[in-house]
């Protein structure tokens, strides 16, 4: 298993405070800048490394396939990664990810024909409501090219649901995504 901080470029982890919330305007202050930094270029380019970096371990078997998981702004980076390294990512979930569709050439979704992973979007039922047409052009987009994905929007949640310290933290639906997650590495990283 690699953690990554994603923030490397500007800061050594921790990045903020343990308890730190991104409500408070001035965790977002700091939190933002080092945010616009992982463009698509950049995070393409760290999940390559970051993928040779594992694969150097003696203890990494290389013929088997590499999971990666992502919550939030990590929804875009579990795409980005399944799309840059196709051939060793076998599996990627994201948990209440935002970003994942936009109007921009290089938007996270436009990867999913580059990719080989099996996929799980579990999704907050606000983020549904707020870009209502995220959940559809994900189905489209995995149906174009003929991908199953499991892309499902968690009734009764707010977005941040899945981490337990978070404040809108739901058990059951928390629980439920994490069995999700489990099932679909047991069955993709074989």
């Amino acid at each position: 298993m690699l953690v990554v901080n994603p923030f490397y470029r500007d800061a050594k982890a921790p990045v903020v405070d343990p308890g730190a919330n991104f409500s408070d305007p001035k965790i977002r202050e700091v939190l933002i800048p080092m945010y616009k930094k992982l463009d698509h270029k950049n995070s393409m380019s760290d999940a390559q490394a970051y993928i040779r970096f594992i694969d150097a371990q003696a203890s990494v078997d290389t013929k088997r396939k590499i999971g990666t998981a992502g919550y939030c702004m990590g929804g875009p980076l579990i795409m980005r990664t399944a799309g840059a390294v196709p051939e060793r990512v076998g599996a990627a979930a994201s948990f209440h990810g935002g970003g994942l569709v936009t109007d921009q050439p290089d938007s996270p979704h436009l990867l999913i024909p580059t990719s080989n992973a099996q996929v799980l979007h579990a999704i907050a039922a606000n983020d549904d409501e707020r870009p209502p047409t995220v959940k559809g052009d994900l189905v489209k987009a995995y149906k174009a090219v003929g991908m199953a994905a499991e892309i499902e929007v968690y009734q009764g949640t707010l977005h941040g649901w899945c981490p337990p310290d978070s404040s809108v933290y739901n058990e059951v639906q928390a629980e439920k995504a994490w069995s999700r997650l489990l099932n679909l590495y047991k069955t993709a990283l074989v």
